[in-house]
This record gives structure tokens, C-alpha cells and sequence, in this order.
């Protein structure tokens, strides 16, 4: 058996997306996977709403306001990445993209990108077909940079109940993806984290 070094440091997921006005159905799926990754033992953060609500990125400019700093800081100390967007005319959401390109400062990084991170993807849109090509969309982005999507992703039609009035997931279909896909993205986050629970550290 090949030994390796076990920490207690807890994994850290850093989730983004959403609308630049909180409340969204994608920022409450969100929400919703990060609660499930805090109940698993996770650190985590969110990225929504207005901390996403970033200038146009600009690669020749090095000036960075507090938002994106904070967002630049928190992805490049990530051990996993969640990453919901809504569907504007078939794709990605222009707030959504804009936040995902501030990655391109990460480039220079002995970890560049998203690498060696599973990311989890959320689409959700007010139908089927929008919300399978948005998806498609975040695979592509989250290949270009460098990140390993989880086999499990989530597609939410936004257009029936997915929420109850007090705003909490009640689709179980959609729940049970989500449990999934964040079981995937935390057991490789606790491989980069080099975290064990004590189990498994008195088996290795």
C-alpha cells in the first residue's frame, strides 16, 4: 500500500453562479449543494448574487476591484468548485461567464485554472432543451479550464415546482442529483485536501 499524507484540514468548496440579483433558482440549487457539502464536513463559500455582479473582464488591465480579488482568491485555494448558471437564450448567463473568466488570473499559478478540481455543474433553465444546452456549455468551459467535471450534473426545469414557499429544494429528483454530484465533487476535493477521516487513516 502506497502511504500518503493525511491532513485534517477540512476540503473547501467554492460555489459561483447564478443571477447579479440574488434569489434565483440556480443560487438557491446552489445554496442547496452547499449545505449538503457543510454537512459532509466541507468549508465552503458562495459566489452569488451581487459578488458576481463583476466588471467586464479585461485581461490587459491588472486593476481588480474587492469582488473579484475575493473570487480570484477563494477559487485558487479551492479543493472543489460548484458552478450554477441560468440560461440566457440557450446558454450560459453573461454574469456567470464574466465571473468564470476572472479564472484566466490563475493562469501563472503552479495550480493554473481548475486543475486537479472536480466541478460540479448546475443548469437551469424554464425548459429542457435550454437547460441540456447550457449544461453542455459548462462542460466545455470547465474542460477549457482544465477542471474535471463530475459524472453526475444537474439540470433543473425551472418552469415546475422545484421550491417550496419557504424557498427549500422539494423536487427529489433534483435533490437526489445534487447529493450525487456533491458525494463526487467532495471525494476528490478530500483527495487534494489530502484529508482522511479517522477511519480511514487507522485503515491506511
Amino acid at each position: 500500500m502506497i502511504d500518503r499524507p493525511v491532513s485534517a484540514r477540512r476540503p473547501r468548496i467554492v460555489a459561483l453562479g447564478g443571477n447579479a440579483t440574488a434569489g434565483g433558482s440556480a443560487e438557491r440549487l446552489l445554496r442547496h449543494a452547499l449545505a449538503r457539502c457543510s454537512a459532509a464536513g466541507a468549508e465552503t463559500m458562495l459566489f452569488a448574487g451581487d459578488a458576481i455582479d463583476l466588471p467586464l473582464y479585461a485581461p490587459h488591465h491588472n486593476d481588480r476591484c474587492a469582488k473579484a480579488e475575493a473570487l480570484i482568491a477563494a477559487l485558487r485555494e479551492a479543493d472543489g468548485i460548484i458552478v450554477a448558471s441560468p440560461a440566457y437564450h440557450g446558454t450560459v448567463s453573461g454574469v456567470v461567464k464574466n465571473a468564470l473568466d476572472y479564472a484566466q488570473d490563475l493562469a501563472a499559478d503552479a495550480q493554473p485554472y481548475f486543475d486537479g478540481r472536480a466541478v460540479g455543474l448546475v443548469a437551469v433553465a424554464g425548459g429542457w432543451q435550454a437547460a441540456g444546452s447550457t449544461l453542455a456549455t459548462l462542460r466545455s468551459i470547465t474542460h477549457a479550464l482544465r477542471g474535471w467535471p463530475t459524472p453526475m450534473a444537474v439540470t433543473a426545469n425551472s418552469s415546475q415546482p422545484l421550491f417550496d414557499p419557504d424557498g427549500l429544494l422539494t423536487d427529489q429528483g433534483i435533490a437526489m442529483q445534487i447529493d450525487i454530484m456533491t458525494q463526487q465533487v467532495l471525494m476528490f476535493a478530500r483527495m487534494k485536501a489530502g484529508y482522511a477521516p479517522a477511519r480511514d487513516a487507522e485503515m491506511a
